[in-house]
């Protein structure tokens, strides 16, 4: 039975590859920060050890494990956080996989973004292949994650057995915190708090298949290489009009203009913030919205085999567990 070190288990990705890992037999050994909520963890049979990603002591946490799943990474959109996002997510890439190098690791996947790809012009999908210059990539995230990516590659390129997915929009079961999809589109959905919608779009799958795909990535990827986790692509009116399907609750049936929201970004992060106030709108997180985020992901499902749940699927899983765990009232 292999053991697999997990980073990010008490995620929303991380949670549902846990649960995959110990379906497939594997033994799981999963790292959480000292403050870490640990509710998707509960009542499974997961061997836990306290720490972070820089910390220097990894690779003894480490031995014992085969592989590696480093899905863990600091989410923000919020200009300030400039400096935690390149120490979590660049700096902790590269203390985890040196640490996996030093444990003797057998294979590792790291969990890129499709953030770290940048999009296509005038909408148009894009795969692999593609790259964005990363000074055109918007947000200190995307950027955050771009580099963090090249850790990744610069590895594998040394010579350490490494391979890269970068999912898309998951949806689906325990997205705890929730997600920027959870939280501003399905349950402002479910909660009647979304009189119109920006037209943007975004390549979607279900929570689980990016679980499959991780664990079909360590039995097939080729090291260095990256695959696309996704599906169906959809503008954000398509997805909206799905979940009114499934709900029975309206849709918004107008649009709003890209300056409205970013004139309250703009509001909320440089005038509202140093005042202390909590902004809700970040400013880059408009910006993103205004490019259509499409992506074709052929090479995960012809050379790995990732499933295609349908969409629809996913946000009945999604609903389902917003509403069981009282999200919504």
């Amino acid at each position: 039975m292999s053991k697999a070190f997990v980073t990010g288990g008490t995620g929303f990705v991380g949670a549902n590859l846990v649960r995959l890992l110990l379906k497939k037999g594997y033994q799981v050994r999963a790292l959480v920060r000292q403050d870490s909520r640990l509710d998707n963890l509960q009542g499974l049979d997961v061997e836990l050890v306290k720490g972070d990603l820089t910390n220097p002591d990894l690779a003894n946490q480490m031995t014992g494990c085969e592989v590696l799943f480093h899905v863990a990474a600091h989410y923000s959109l919020w200009q300030t956080d400039r400096d935690r996002l390149y120490q979590a997510n660049v700096m902790g890439t590269r203390n985890v996989l040196a640490a996996a190098r030093q444990a003797g690791i057998e294979r590792s996947v790291y969990t890129s973004s499709v953030a770290a790809i940048g999009v296509g012009d005038h909408s148009q999908p894009v795969d692999e292949t593609h790259q964005s210059p990363v000074e055109d990539l918007i947000g200190y995230y995307k950027k955050s994650k771009y580099w963090a990516e090249q850790e990744a590659v610069k590895a594998a390129q040394a010579g350490q057995n490494i391979v890269i997915v970068n999912p898309s929009t998951p949806i689906g079961a325990w997205d705890l915190k929730p997600t920027p999809t959870g939280e501003d589109i399905i349950l402002r959905m479910l909660r009647r708090k979304m009189p119109a919608y920006v037209e943007t779009g975004l390549n979607f799958i279900h929570v689980e298949d990016v679980a499959q795909g991780h664990l079909l990535a360590l039995q097939k990827g080729k090291s260095g290489d990256r695959y696309i986790l996704g599906h169906q692509n959809l503008t954000l009116k398509q997805l909206l009009d799905q979940l009114s399907q499934l709900t029975g609750l309206p849709a918004p049936s107008r649009s709003i203009p890209a300056w409205i929201p970013l004139s309250v970004a703009w509001v909320d992060e440089r005038i509202l913030a140093p005042l202390g106030k909590t902004p809700t709108v970040p400013i880059d997180g408009v910006r993103m919205s205004q490019h259509a985020m499409y992506y074709d992901a052929t090479k995960a499902v012809r050379d790995l085999g990732l499933p295609q749940t349908p969409i629809h699927t996913a946000l009945k899983d999604a609903v389902d567990w917003f509403v069981s765990n009282g999200y919504v009232n």
